[in-house]
């Protein structure tokens, strides 16, 4: 007999690092009964943040995912990162999520992170409700914090109600009521900025009914075009009440779907076990899973690895319920069985809408290296680990034993040591960071070799290729302009695997992206050739073509926000200058600057140690990654790892082919 299937609603926190994210979380998991008693951030006794390292440097690193109920709704709270090293990880769970709680500091107000994480909520159309939190705190605002997030934030917003004894430890939260005249007109007023059937009814002289105002501003919510805005403080609890109406009442749940249809969901989250056996979590978009069944899941190829594996669940546990229910659509469950399980992997086709997570590659790359030489088999393999759970850490082995990993910037580099010290027991030296460069095809290229039918040839396979630019943002794109069929499948396949896996390395050492590759030849020759030929033949024809058609080396650049007194803007405007920095924009207030522009990956942590003495130590410097640009100059170049197929000499003898 099957269950019931519940209203289910997956929420996100989000917010600036110590706007108070985690305590709210805690408060409520609190007032909903969910836990018993209120953790503490400075204590480490949140409910969330369960690994060591987040607890003792008191910062959410890796999405955790706790439930309550608010009647017959099923809320799965999903707490995130806030610091922006761990952006990508806000990002992948932006794409599971059916609602999200923006969390400001009533004193710090609208930050950096802040203004990055609605610019996606906005394009995402993610319903987003607005919590100002620590409202009790000396210096908090109530108008002129409105009055930045309509102007920094977004015009549409909606507030839910005020403060009494507003930056006190007494401060108490008074929520609107629709059955309030004056409330319904304040709600009614700001939803028809956007509405123009409501504001020609308000035109008219028609104030829409208690009942119609909470229908539209709703829908509105829904739809992602207006922004409720709720004050309160996570620590006293005050307005949490009202926040947990609006999450009931705004926020739409997952919608229903067919159960016999067929599954579809997102492994957003992998934990690892103390042996090494792993947990991914699930979200569902259509159809039902349980335990036992056998399921295939599938991953982009970009990074060269297999695009897909299939393995049987061992375990399944649906967050919230009872341990024998079936995962049903817009549940979230624990699942085990399934080894290769890799974040980012997909279930059944790609989910309608922008799921898709849009965040920059990381920008800085580190080489790992154990201290002790014999440790050098389980720093790699304890590196491969970590990319399971964040898979854009992109590891690479190099010669020596040290391994190669992509960073978004200092604090993510520690907390990666600190895991490898605590959870595996390896002891690791991390080189100075330095900037990953890409590189794109500046012309068209094409080469090829054929199989020396007279007894002179190396490889019984005949391989051509053409090379040339691709659109921005394409990645590598193989095309064939061979007749179908005309090699085995095994031979094709292993063409275009080694096409993704060579260009890796291009010209300069560095990947190359945004290009398109045909194969314009290709043969073989009966039980002689094997799919071994072209892999082996591949990277000498493509770094041939490569070359014949150049390529530009781009580098990695950061989007930046900087807040500094008024009569310290010359000094740093021109000390980013002096770095290649762009300033785009700059607005001025009462009593300080913004600075908006882009700044070179590589200068950024420059001039981060330069602000303080530039700018008194009251500067407020925000970055996030950003679109790459052409490098000026000379292109940097990066050592290669492997044989150099520009090289055809050596790499033959790699090969042991002469």
């Amino acid at each position: 007999m099957r269950t019931p299937q519940h209203r289910t609603l997956n929420i996100g926190i989000l917010a600036h690092v110590d706007a108070g994210k985690t305590s709210l979380t805690e408060r409520l998991l609190f007032d909903t009964g969910a836990i018993d008693r209120l953790g503490s951030v400075d204590a480490g006794s949140t409910r969330t943040d369960t690994g060591e390292l987040e607890r003792r440097r008191g910062i959410t690193i890796r999405t955790a995912v706790a439930p309550f109920t608010l009647g017959d709704l099923r809320v799965n709270l999903i707490d995130t990162p806030g610091h922006s090293d761990f952006i990508a990880e806000v990002e992948r769970a932006l794409g599971v999520l059916d609602g999200a709680v923006l969390v400001l500091s009533a004193v710090e107000g609208v930050q950096a992170q802040t203004r990055v994480l609605m610019k996606t909520l906005r394009r995402l159309r993610l319903p987003t409700l607005v919590f100002v939190n620590k409202t009790d705190r000396a210096g908090a605002r109530e108008a002129g914090l409105l009055a930045d997030v309509r102007h920094r934030l977004t015009p549409h917003i909606v507030p839910m109600g005020t403060v009494r004894d507003l930056g006190t430890p007494a401060a108490r939260t008074v929520p609107g009521s629709l059955a309030d005249p004056d409330f319904r007109d304040l709600v009614a007023e700001a939803l028809a900025e956007g509405d123009d059937a409501l504001l020609a009814d308000l035109v008219a002289g028609h104030v829409p009914t208690a009942r119609e105002l909470a229908t539209r501003l709703a829908d509105r919510t829904g739809r992602g075009l207006a922004y409720p805005v709720f004050f309160g403080s996570a620590l006293s609890g005050q307005g949490v009440d009202a926040l947990l109406d609006g999450i009931a009442s705004l926020l739409p749940p997952a919608p229903a779907t067919d159960r016999n249809a067929g599954a579809t969901g997102t492994v957003f989250a992998v934990e690892r076990g103390t042996c090494g056996e792993k947990t991914a979590y699930l979200r569902l978009f259509a159809g039902e899973l349980s335990e036992r069944e056998r399921i295939t899941l599938r991953r982009p190829e970009a990074d060269g690895t297999p695009g897909e594996h299939t393995g049987r669940i061992t375990g399944l546990k649906v967050v919230g319920a009872p341990a024998a229910e079936p995962l049903t659509a817009g549940g979230i469950a624990r699942i085990r069985g399934l080894p290769r399980v890799r974040v980012g992997d997909r279930l059944g086709p790609e989910p309608h809408g922008d799921t898709e997570p849009h965040f920059a590659p990381p920008s800085l790359e580190t080489v790992v290296r154990p201290v002790r030489p014999d440790d050098a088999a389980r720093l790699h393999s304890a590196l491969t680990a970590l990319a399971d759970q964040d898979p854009l850490i992109g590891t690479r082995a190099l010669p020596g034993g040290g391994t190669s990993v992509l960073l978004y910037g200092e604090v993510q580099k520690e907390i990666v040591a600190a895991t490898l010290s605590t959870e595996f027991g390896v002891d690791a030296l991390f080189e100075p960071s330095r900037a990953v460069y890409r590189e794109r095809p500046t012309g068209t290229g094409e080469a090829y070799e054929e199989i020396d039918r007279h007894g002179g040839h190396v490889f019984w396979a005949t391989v051509g290729l053409r090379v040339a630019p691709g659109a921005p943002g394409s990645g590598t794109v193989f095309r064939r302009d061979t007749e179908l069929g005309a090699l085995p499948l095994a031979f094709d396949r292993a063409v275009e695997e080694t096409v993704t896996r060579t260009l890796a390395q291009g010209l300069h050492g560095w990947q190359v992206t945004d290009c398109v590759v045909t194969l314009t030849r290709s043969g073989f020759v009966g039980p002689m050739s094997t799919a071994a030929d072209f892999r082996s033949l591949t990277p000498l024809v493509l770094m041939r073509a490569l070359a014949a058609a150049g390529t530009r080396v781009y580098e990695p650049c950061l989007d930046y926000e900087l807040e500094l007194p008024l009569d310290t803007l010359s000094a740093a405007t021109a000390a980013l200058a002096a770095l290649g920095a762009e300033i785009r924009d700059t607005s001025g207030g009462t009593d300080s600057w913004l600075v908006t522009g882009v700044i070179p990956a590589a200068r950024a942590a420059d001039f981060e140690r330069r602000l303080p003495a530039l700018a008194r130590g009251e500067a407020t410097w925000w970055a996030t990654p950003a679109a790459d640009r052409p490098h000026p100059g000379e292109p940097p170049a990066r050592a290669r790892t492997g044989a150099d197929p520009l090289n055809r000499a050596e790499y033959l003898r790699h090969l042991g082919r002469v």
